[in-house]
């Protein structure tokens, strides 16, 4: 296992197989890569199932244990079962983040080819309010989230950026979760440092509390030290980066760029590390010099973080259903 100078054991790989998508979030960052300015373009610069295959191959060779498909919205790659099929042969965990608009009819094929357990980016279940946010159909989605379902696709983790626009709906949110088996909830903090719009934050502290308060039971997860709050028939995990050292002194991930480069903190642009043309041995050396130049993004890469005074109050929020 390939571990950094800060003692951040890298266990995860995340691949982005595309940089195209099918809708126009709001809060999009192209994973950390810069905004997608022609969403829909091909790329013909995209890792093959092949070079994927290979990449993945390796990173097992390292102690690396599970792989999570990612975009751009990677159901708009055709051959995604291949690279999933092949994946499987070497890391058996695979998962995948969609924005789910296509999931309906690739979930069966997906399940088939070794996927075990989806995200699907959800920040509203209400069709107008959904559309304002991520440029896309609600209804689709929601079929596709049922489909995932129905083929043992789970959990369904509904990943939910939290923007001042939507907060409000935060309840709401939970009680879909809670009414859906198999369901859980991601609230994700939003980023400003990727697209801007700092007026869209909210006090992430004051987010805390109030999940605190109402929930039934917190516990804390390995994984970025992330807490799970535990609502009577509902999970809410909460992925809160922004101003947390400590969520970056627990990471254990490594990225895959759609043109194949190795990537070591989403964050960032100016670590990339070229896997193309690469002898097996070389492409070794990559692995490791990737991981060599890991520095936690916040605590030590990034300093400059807004005071929490400067962020707008947190508004109040309805009650909970699914909580009592």
């Amino acid at each position: 296992m390939l571990s950094d100078a800060y003692g951040r054991v890298v266990t995860d790989l995340r691949i982005s197989v595309t940089k195209r998508c099918n809708f126009s979030c709001v809060y999009c960052h192209d994973e950390g890569l810069g905004p997608t300015h022609r969403p829909r373009a091909p790329h013909e610069e995209e890792v093959s199932p092949r070079e994927v295959e290979r990449i993945v191959r390796v990173a097992r060779e390292f102690g690396i244990r599970s792989i999570k498909y990612t975009g751009g919205e990677p159901l708009v790659r055709p051959d995604l079962e291949e690279i999933v099929d092949r994946t499987v042969r070497h890391v058996p965990d695979v998962s995948l983040t969609t924005n789910g608009s296509m999931l309906e009819s690739r979930a069966e094929g997906l399940r088939e080819a070794g996927v075990k357990r989806v995200n699907v980016s959800v920040d509203s279940v209400r069709p107008e309010e959904f559309r304002s946010i991520r440029g896309g159909a609600l209804a689709p989605v929601l079929r596709g989230i049922r489909a995932a379902l129905r083929v043992g696709l789970k959990p369904v983790k509904l990943n939910m950026v939290v923007l001042r626009q939507t907060i409000d709906r935060l309840p709401e949110m939970i009680d879909y979760v809670a009414a859906g088996e198999g369901l859980k909830l991601q609230l994700i903090q939003f980023m400003p440092e990727l697209v801007q719009h700092r007026d869209w934050m909210i006090d992430i502290g004051s987010l805390r509390r109030w999940l605190e308060a109402h929930a039934e039971k917190v516990l804390v997860r390995e994984m970025h030290h992330r807490r799970i709050y535990l609502f009577r028939g509902a999970e809410v995990e909460l992925v809160d980066p922004v101003h947390n050292p400590e969520f970056c002194a627990n990471c254990h991930r490594v990225r895959v760029t759609h043109k194949g480069e190795l990537k070591g903190c989403l964050n960032r642009s100016d670590d990339l590390v070229p896997t193309r043309g690469l002898s097996d041995e070389e492409l070794r050396e990559a692995f490791r010099r990737v991981v060599a130049q890991r520095v936690p993004y916040y605590g030590a890469y990034h300093r400059d973080l807004p005071a929490r005074e400067d962020l707008p109050p947190f508004p109040t929020l309805g009650p909970v259903r699914s909580s009592g």
